[in-house]
């Protein structure tokens, strides 16, 4: 063989082995909105709505109908990076001051940067002030976005109860932007991100900031939703704001050729919020009790759909309990990546994805925010010191609240005295749990 037989064998080998990998190991892209509610997106229930391109991701993918996250941001994220109940991870509550995400956690970024993948957090971090806390030292190679909750769109201050701060970064380095949409921002450095190394699988999580307060939608959705009362209107077109910008995402992928082997994951951390910031309001939870800030299933319960049309089914719908924490372990599966030493309580949702007829490969689910926690098994659930944020639906913040869902999944009777034994069966599952920790 000459030297140059030898160099096309060799580079063809080279070649075959990278496109092997890049298959073997797809790219991913978790999306997360953010207090975005548990029914709203039209193929989940919203029929007000015009969300052609997640009705679309819904249609070529798997959609979940009995999904968890959390009542509030921090939470939610904490479980999702770890793939643990909040408890485990060290973050019961949102994030400030002395509140993170323990540094000694490792997260799905940490996971998938250990095996080959490059890295990206664009958007929100909402996990701990502190550089040291900080996404570049939770296994992202990459960071642009803010580092707390919320800011406003264009100015990317926040104003809301003092003192206003400046919140836009790149990695650690403070950086100015002003006057431009936060989320139009965020679509440019995933771009960049996905392009710059085509060799290497890359894994981005898209924490947008969407339709969180404030509102701030495109005019185009003001004018779609003329009709539509307030705060339902800015709420609706900041949801069509965002899905636009999916829509963008989508078509950038089909014209760079990365479509086909990419993962795209969509969920909200919590459900809608009706804070005074949200005019007490705009988001739709159905049946469902409640909205963020609350174990009630309004606050909990989130839409969430995963696509990858070259490997997984499409068009269809699952109906068994899942919940954030599963993600770490199913793309652990579908990625290929080595689960050794992985301390997760989620499970790989791998199973049910592919075959409708496998159950859901939870027994219970626990959260906690604060002081309220709840306990999940089967159609039982538990609350301990529920909240109810709706004005008209206020329920004291003390004692055990039972429910089961498939009778009344609207929670609106508490059947703590007619079922002891089931509220003590569920106690002693949140007493196991609790001792867990301590080991």
């Amino acid at each position: 063989m000459d030297i140059k037989q030898l160099i096309l064998t060799t580079s063809g080998l080279l070649l075959a082995g990278i496109v092997e990998a890049q298959s073997a190991h797809p790219n991913v892209i978790l999306i997360y909105t953010d207090d975005h509610g548990s029914l709203d997106v039209n193929c989940f229930g919203a029929k007000d709505l015009c969300t052609p391109h997640m009705d679309a991701l819904a249609n070529q993918g798997v959609r979940f109908t009995q999904f968890y996250g959390a009542a509030v941001s921090s939470v939610s994220r904490a479980s999702l990076l770890t793939g643990q109940f909040a408890k485990r991870a060290g973050l019961t509550v949102n994030a400030g001051g002395n509140s993170h995400l323990p540094p000694e956690k490792e997260t799905i970024a940490e996971r998938m940067k250990a095996n080959g993948y490059r890295t990206a957090l664009i958007g929100k971090w909402h996990l701990g002030e502190r550089m040291e806390w900080g996404p570049n030292a939770q296994g992202f190679d990459y960071f642009w976005g803010i580092r707390g909750g919320c800011v406003d769109n264009y100015s990317h201050f926040y104003y809301w109860g003092g003192p206003n701060r400046h919140d836009l970064w790149q990695n650690e380095r403070e950086i100015y932007s002003p006057g431009n949409f936060f989320a139009a921002e965020n679509l440019k450095e995933i771009k960049k991100f996905a392009t710059e190394d085509k060799e290497k699988p890359f894994f981005i999580y898209w924490a947008v900031n969407i339709p969180h307060y404030p509102l701030q939608p495109s005019e185009k959705w003001l004018d779609y939703y003329a009709d539509l009362p307030n705060p339902r209107r800015m709420y609706a077109a900041f949801v069509s704001t965002f899905d636009d910008y999916l829509g963008e995402l989508r078509t950038f992928l089909a014209a760079e050729g990365l479509a086909d082997n990419t993962i795209l994951i969509f969920q909200s951390d919590n459900g809608h919020s009706m804070e005074e910031r949200t005019f007490r309001g705009g988001g739709y939870s159905g049946p469902y009790r409640a909205g963020k800030f609350s174990l009630f299933e309004g606050g909990i319960r989130v839409p969430a759909i995963i696509c990858w049309p070259k490997e997984l089914p499409q068009g269809e719908v699952r109906d068994q309990v899942a919940m954030n924490i599963d993600w770490f372990p199913t793309l652990v599966e579908l990625c290929g990546l080595s689960a050794e030493g992985m301390d997760v309580d989620g499970k790989s949702l791998v199973p049910v994805i592919k075959d409708g007829s496998k159950s859901s490969p939870h027994k219970v689910l626990h959260f906690d925010f604060g002081d309220q926690w709840a306990v999940h098994c089967g159609n039982w659930k538990l609350i301990a010191n529920p909240e109810d944020v709706t004005p008209k639906q206020r329920v004291a913040r003390k004692g055990l609240f039972l429910s089961n869902l498939e009778k009344d999944n609207t929670e609106s009777t508490n059947l703590a005295d007619q079922y002891p034994e089931k509220v003590k069966e569920l106690q002693a599952m949140r007493n196991a749990f609790e001792n867990s920790l301590k080991r």
